[in-house]
Order: structure tokens, then C-alpha cells, then sequence
């Protein structure tokens, strides 16, 4: 089943955040303003075929909250893209997204996420074997960038034919990183190019969406499918939510979100399979626009376990 034909258009989505947007803060996510579609964190397919493969799994741990759900994965390995996507078939999740757009150094140094950009060979490798890892019976997904040192076309025209059921663009090139505004006339162009060569794919928005609203403007003005919302979670967990009430939330209804998302993330992760420092970059959702907040993430910042976070809030 291809979960893009149910969904609204424009659809919203949870972008795939690296210790952001696990299982616990997707339920909190979803208990505020659920998205039309979430993502997991993204999972190294090299590793999950590896002896070390059970200290990644937690990343692609999913409820009945999280649906429906993508599956983001990157590698370097085309045979562990093929036995991943087959393992994926039987976890539940709605689709499988190849990350091809993470700009991270040591990630780009070993020659995956958009590094992908200058070996196509590889990523058509890459696309085939998630394919035939899937077998049809789940739709495949990329998502990238505009281009590595500069916008370059040429690249998402080689996506495209790729025949993909969803592309999904960070409207910045690699070396920009979050510096400069998300060029939207860039990823208006891409949609051009999608009517030309893939009428079918799905193309996804992303990048300084900081409310509905803004997403709605911007899927209008651009005609876009879907609006993928990254780092504005950060500013408002009830960001997907038609009626967000979270600037006028009083401060002890943003403090008790907190602490039931830190209660949850002990229940959840009882053997430590997250550091509990991942944590703390919380603090900046959740604690602001009220007197005394700077100083009480000062205090949660010092914090050593989740016992301590709870107990400085309570």
C-alpha cells in the first residue's frame, strides 16, 4: 500500500531529527498535535547487519501512536540497504526513506547521505536494492539536499527517474548547512522537474517551517505536496495542531509536559539505551517564555539522571 495516496494535501510531517525524534518524543508529539506522518531517527544499515546490531534497534522501536511511521535509513553498503529493507517489511512501518541528505563531516568523509550527491553510481546501487529489499510492497522515499556546494539540478532530475514515491527536499546545498533561508524557488523548480519526469512522486518541503501556518503558505504558494517540519518543534510541541495554544500555555502545563516526557523516556529506556544527556536539549522546548525559565534549564542542564531532571522540576 502507498501510504502518500492517503494522505491530505498538503500532508505534514515529522522530519527524521538524530536524538530528537525517537519513540518517547513522537509520543508526546502525538498526544499534542499529531503530524500526518512521522519519521524514526535515521539508522545506519551497515550496522544493523553487524554484530552491533542490537545497540540500534531502540532507533527503530515504533507504536501504535507513532502510525503512520517511515522508516529513515543510511549506509554505504547496497547488499545491507536490501537486507534491511526486507527486515522493515515485517516491523510495521508505512515506508522506507534513503537519507541522502545529512551534512554531518564524519558522515560525508565516509562517503554516504549527501555525499551521494557526487557518487550517483552508488546511489542508484543505493535505490535498486531498497527496492528490491521492499518488493513493492512498500514505497520508497529519498531524502536530500539542493546539492553539495551549490544548487545543483541535475541531481534531483537523476532522483527523479529513479521513479520514487516520495522526495523530500531540504531546500539548503550541503555546504550551507542551516546558515542561510531554505530556498522554497528552489524546491518549486524540483516540483517543476517532478511534472516533467515523475508525475507520480510525492515532493515533500522542508526547512524553516515554524508553524502550520507557515507550511500551509508555502505548500500553497509553491504547490507542494507535504511540509516537513524539522528544528520548529523546538519552538512549539503543539506545532501540527490547527489552534496551537502553547504561547498562551501556563508555565507549570509546559513543566508538567516535560517531566511526563522525562518519566517516559526512563520507562522507555529501563537498560539505557539512550544517554540521558540526549535529553537536556529538550530543556529549550519546553522551559521558555516565562519568568525564571533560563534559570531553570541552567539547573536541568547540570542534571546527571532522569531522578535529578525530576526532581528540579517537581
Amino acid at each position: 500500500m502507498n501510504i502518500y495516496n492517503n494522505l491530505p494535501r498538503p500532508f505534514f510531517a515529522l522530519a527524521p531529527l538524530d536524538d530528537v525524534s525517537d519513540v518517547v518524543f513522537r509520543k508526546i508529539i502525538a498526544e499534542c498535535a499529531s503530524p500526518d506522518l512521522f519519521y524514526t531517527e535515521f539508522v545506519n544499515v551497515d550496522g544493523l547487519q553487524s554484530p552491533g546490531r542490537d545497540r540500534l534497534m531502540h532507533r527503530l522501536k515504533i507504536t501504535d501512536s507513532d502510525k503512520p511511521i517511515i522508516a529513515q535509513i543510511w549506509g554505504k553498503n547496497p547488499e545491507n540497504y536490501y537486507k534491511t529493507a526486507k527486515d522493515l517489511l515485517e516491523m510495521g512501518f508505512a515506508g522506507v526513506d534513503i537519507n541522502m541528505g545529512c551534512p554531518d563531516k564524519a558522515v560525508v568523509k565516509n562517503g554516504c547521505c549527501v555525499a551521494l550527491i557526487n557518487n550517483r553510481p552508488l546511489a542508484k546501487e543505493i535505490i535498486d536494492a531498497t527496492k528490491a529489499g521492499l518488493d513493492n510492497k512498500l514505497p520508497i522515499s529519498v531524502k536530500t539536499r539542493l546539492g553539495f556546494n551549490s544548487v545543483d539540478y541535475t541531481w534531483h532530475e537523476f532522483l527523479l527517474n529513479q521513479k520514487l514515491n516520495s522526495l523530500a527536499i531540504h531546500g539548503r546545498t550541503k555546504l550551507q548547512m542551516s546558515k542561510v533561508p531554505a530556498d522554497w524557488e528552489a524546491i518549486a523548480h524540483i516540483r517543476g522537474l517532478r511534472d516533467e519526469i515523475s508525475p507520480d512522486t510525492v515532493i515533500i518541503g522542508n526547512g524553516d517551517v515554524i508553524s502550520r501556518e507557515t507550511g500551509l503558505e508555502l505548500a500553497e504558494k509553491y504547490k507542494i505536496d507535504g511540509v516537513m517540519i524539522g528544528r520548529g518543534i523546538f519552538t512549539d510541541p503543539f506545532i501540527f495542531s490547527k489552534n496551537s495554544p502553547w504561547e498562551k500555555l501556563p508555565s507549570e502545563d509546559k513543566i508538567n509536559l516535560l517531566a511526563k516526557h522525562i518519566q517516559l523516556f526512563a520507562d522507555t529506556w529501563k537498560n539505557n539505551e539512550k544517554n540521558v544527556n540526549t535529553l537536556k536539549k529538550f530543556a529549550k522546548v519546553y522551559i521558555n517564555n516565562f519568568d525564571g525559565a533560563k534559570e531553570l534549564r541552567d539547573k536541568l542542564m547540570r542534571a546527571n539522571s532522569t531522578s535529578e531532571l525530576l526532581t528540579i522540576l517537581h
